[in-house]
């Protein structure tokens, strides 16, 4: 879709095994975005996302930081498993795909593009994700204490872009459109990650059900793909 879309496939061949190398790549997806790439903007509150937790981490300001970097990231690797997906011709999920058959859509905004992919990612990939660290997601304990001490520092992050980012892909201005402001104003961080959370227990429970195990999952990324779907409605 974009000509420098080969580059993006490179910039992904690495698998992270760090906060460190999650960043790196991110940073690499930033300087080879342009502006009117919608990826670009969902990829720069990532990064900015990214970073807290880094930082955080690094002070040791988690119970158990070591869990909280795994969880970080087999969160990103999902990220750029859908995207590389995406670009070789492959089939990522539904709800990512919204977002990457819109990359070049000028008449949205770029908060658009940001939301719909923290959608995607935190509605569908983060229970995934939570599972793939290998410990049992248990509510009160002190992984899920950590797992929600982030929850004010995300959504201060998403509450500053919904502002920076309240622009057309391209940079214009948007005009005021109840559809957007309403989307804006209901979107919370604090309940997707507790609904992710939910998610994430129950397809622990179902790991040695992977027939119905797939069909929660394939339910999830539909559900997921139509909120992507609404949140990227065009504004005019």
């Amino acid at each position: 879709m974009f000509p420098y879309d080969d580059k993006l496939l490179a910039a992904l061949e690495a698998t992270p095994q760090s906060v460190d190398d999650v960043i790196r790549t991110m940073q690499a997806i930033d300087a080879i975005c342009s502006d009117g790439d919608g990826l670009k903007w969902f990829n720069w509150l990532y990064l900015g996302v990214t970073r807290a937790v880094g930082a955080r981490v690094a002070a040791g300001g988690f119970q158990d930081p070591a869990w909280m970097a795994v969880l970080d990231v087999q969160f990103a690797e999902l990220y750029f498993g859908a995207l590389g997906s995406a670009l070789s011709g492959g089939a990522p999920p539904e709800c990512w795909q919204v977002l990457w058959q819109r990359r070049d859509w000028v008449a949205l905004g770029r908060i658009q593009f940001a939301l719909a992919g923290i959608n995607a990612h935190i509605n569908h990939d983060l229970p995934i994700a939570i599972v793939r660290t290998g410990a049992a997601p248990v509510r009160g304990d002190a992984h899920y204490e950590d797992y929600t001490a982030l929850n004010s520092t995300l959504s201060s992050l998403v509450d500053t872009a919904k502002t920076t980012l309240h622009v057309r892909l391209l940079g214009d201005l948007l005009p005021p459109v109840s559809h957007l402001e309403d989307a804006l104003a209901a979107f919370s961080v604090t309940a997707a990650r507790e609904a992710a959370w939910n998610q994430a227990e129950i397809l622990w429970m179902l790991r040695d059900l992977p027939e119905l195990s797939a069909r929660t999952l394939s339910t999830l990324d539909g559900m997921t793909a139509l909120i992507g779907k609404t949140l990227l409605a065009p504004v005019v």
